[in-house]
């Protein structure tokens, strides 16, 4: 006979001791790759779980992408803070979270007075089976035609210098 699975527990919020962190769904994360020169994955906590004893935490996510982990790979217009929400859920140990981090809007990321190593901006929704993007277009500030990268000060288009 098979072994009946533990029961889990949904959980309103976590401390990850390793940073003293307190998360809850709908925060942002930073979670450890497993090849440590990569940078860290950015995911959406979608739900947190336990099993009967309050051990054992598992956190469901809703995976970011970077440019360059997309079909397409990284544009000229991507910002180097730029992820996209992807359509990937996994389930995931809570003990791979390292920090917490801000993903924004485009808008409210323009106007932040800093940006920190922690803040990040998310503009498309992306398909990671078919590598469709939503919206599948974005504003353009110039004649040239190019999508605006907030990494770089417009003053004057490198493309068409209107």
């Amino acid at each position: 006979m098979a072994k009946a699975k533990a029961p889990r527990r949904t959980l309103d919020s976590y401390t990850v001791k390793p940073i003293n962190k307190t998360i809850k769904a709908g925060d942002c994360v930073l979670m450890r790759p497993a090849d440590q020169s990569k940078p860290s994955y950015v995911a959406k906590i979608e739900r947190i779980e336990a099993d009967a004893r309050g051990g054992n935490v598992k956190v469901h996510v809703r995976w970011y992408y970077r440019p360059e982990e997309s079909i397409g790979g990284r544009r000229q217009f991507h910002g180097s803070k730029e992820v996209f929400l992807s359509d990937h859920y996994d389930v995931q140990s809570a003990d791979t979270i390292e920090g917490k981090c801000t993903v924004h809007s485009f808008k409210s990321y323009t106007k932040l007075d800093a940006v920190g190593n922690d803040d990040f901006f998310c503009r498309f929704e992306y398909n990671s089976s078919t590598g469709a993007f939503n919206p599948d277009r974005v504003a353009v500030y110039c004649k040239c035609e190019m999508p605006y990268n907030p990494d770089d000060l417009m003053v004057q288009c490198e493309g068409c210098s209107d």
